[in-house]
């Protein structure tokens, strides 16, 4: 008997639904009950996986795999959970879907039409990631009125019908402006917003309200009579200091009531271990300086979840984590001193493609001559190899055949070259749309006894993480590394999973995205301790 939540946006986009429902998601989860997510996309593409991270922001890959929106990051981090496939798809999806099951004779000779099958899809989508749980959550993405998003609209309101009164409720995320000029704020876009959601047949049950300005009782009671809700289900959301005290103020608002009374059921989160690690977050007792190497800084959304990782882990160690940005391409320019400056700590994350490569092989040869804390993720630890095959091994030509097909010395090769060499038929890779092999999801890797990814993340011997890419450490070049003073540090089925400097105070790279892993209350164990690194050298 799960109960849906659905949450919808009007007026304008980036209103925070995401955070909206991730934060519902919690005070649900804190109170006992079993809760899941689900995001919808109204995008044609079929996932984001293809899309330009300018276009699009993060891509955030799922334990088995799949590539989706940068939300399902958010109610992971949130709910502390592991979402998959399942809980994340797109227009795309949905018509593929439909559109093979006609092909192959499913819908046995029938016209295809929007209403009932691109509905009975959508809805069974939905179903299907309801199974098991007390409350699925559905975020849908756009805002109402996008033509776009019309059968997803359809299938809420015919779910409505289908399920009983009290296991359905709407929630609408709005926008109440404040016109400086006039000094007041505007009850107008929300009523139309709404208006047009009781013209597709869904009215709301909550408004959650945007504003910059706090909601005076009179506006909120205009709110509820116009919209036709109840007075104690318009909620203030006012701008947070930080996401996740979000839960916080909407029990300060009083969520609580129209939940419990709309459901029927008693709900008593227990936040203070939440609540300690908010205070952590904003009024804590330490501070350090990331220097964050890469080339996307102009839209960090880019690296959503790696910037909130670095969050969780100043929450437990009770320190502010600041980030000086440092575009790679800059460093190519005037060199890595003058951009990092005097930063505890550097961090080169992933990407793909050549531009700005040069600069971070910069910045990780100055973590590793001035002894800095460096941790490197993904693209980071293949040019980590890179840079010690070249400046210490004295291979002058080392480097990845992605950047050069021709090099006589690929300490980084493709995917499909370890298979072939390997006979490794076992490693669960795929194929690209664009036409490249890419590992995706999760893979087990071991660390190696003794050194400092294992003192990271403690005693047992297989450890999960979650890989997105198409290159590989070439593992002919182990044994030269080790005796040079690089020691593979993390091994999965013969890949190269993590290396680390035998003589140096902490250096780490790792092949996975450590990020991908990290929640608020259970944060990713090395990053946390490159954090706790970067303390020490503060």
């Amino acid at each position: 008997m799960t109960k849906f939540i659905f949450v919808t946006g009007g007026v304008l986009s980036s209103l925070g639904k995401g955070i909206t429902s991730a934060s519902i998601a919690t005070i649900l989860k804190q109170s006992g009950y079993r809760v899941t997510m689900l995001k919808i996309d109204p995008y044609l593409n079929v996932d984001p996986g293809t899309m330009s991270p300018l276009e699009h922001g993060e891509v955030f890959v799922t334990a088995d795999g799949a590539e989706t929106d940068l939300d399902l990051g958010n109610y992971e981090r949130f709910i502390d959970v592991t979402l998959g496939a399942k809980n994340s798809f797109t227009t795309g999806q949905v018509y593929l879907s439909v559109i093979r099951r006609e092909r192959q004779g499913g819908y046995l000779g029938k016209t295809i039409q929007v209403i009932p099958h691109v509905v009975d899809e959508i809805k069974a989508r939905i179903f299907d990631a309801a199974e098991g749980y007390d409350f699925l959550i559905v975020e849908l993405g756009g805002t109402v009125g996008d033509i776009e998003g019309l059968p997803f609209m359809e299938s809420i309101r015919e779910i409505r019908h289908e399920l009983d009164k009290d296991r359905t409720m709407n929630i609408h995320v709005t926008l109440v402006p404040y016109i400086a000029a006039a000094g007041e704020l505007k009850t107008k876009p929300t009523q139309h917003s709404v208006q047009e959601l009781r013209r597709i047949g869904i009215t709301p049950h909550m408004l959650v309200c945007r504003s910059e300005k706090p909601l005076p009782k009179e506006l909120k009671k205009k709110l509820a009579m116009s919209c036709d809700i109840n007075n104690n289900a318009v909620v203030e959301a006012g701008d947070a200091q930080s996401i996740y005290q979000v839960p916080m103020n909407f029990l300060k608002e009083g969520i609580l009531t129209p939940l419990s009374e709309h459901f029927n059921i008693k709900i008593k989160p227990n936040m203070d271990r939440w609540e300690t690690l908010v205070k952590h977050i904003i009024l804590p007792q330490g501070e350090v300086t990331i220097a964050f190497v890469g080339k996307y800084i102009e839209l960090k959304e880019s690296y959503k979840s790696l910037t909130e990782a670095l969050i969780h882990a100043g929450a437990h160690l009770n320190t502010k984590v600041n980030i000086n940005w440092c575009d790679s391409e800059r460093i190519e320019d005037v060199g890595a001193y003058d951009i990092i400056g005097n930063s505890d700590a550097i961090l080169v994350a992933g990407g793909f493609g050549n531009r700005g490569v040069e600069g971070k092989l910069k910045a990780i040869e100055y973590a590793r001559v001035n002894n800095i804390p460096f941790l490197g993720i993904c693209l980071g630890m293949q040019l980590s190899i890179v840079e010690y095959c070249r400046n210490v091994l004295g291979i002058e030509d080392a480097n990845s055949i992605e950047f050069d097909e021709n090099t006589t010395n690929p300490t980084i090769y493709l995917i499909d070259e370890f298979m072939d060499q390997s006979g490794n038929k076992q490693l669960r890779t795929h194929k690209s749309p664009m036409g490249g092999t890419m590992r995706l999801g999760e893979y087990p890797f071991n660390p190696k006894v003794g050194t400092k990814l294992k003192a990271a993340y403690g005693n047992n011997e297989t450890y999960y993480e979650r890989h997105r890419h198409r290159y590989e450490a070439n593992p002919a070049y182990k044994q030269r590394l080790e005796e040079a003073g690089m020691i593979v540090s993390g091994e999965s089925d013969g890949l190269i999973e993590a290396v680390e400097l035998k003589d140096h105070p902490w250096f780490v790279g790792v092949q996975f995205h450590p990020e991908f892993t990290s929640h608020l209350e259970t944060p990713n164990p090395i990053i946390t301790e490159f954090v706790r690194q970067a303390t020490k050298t503060k």
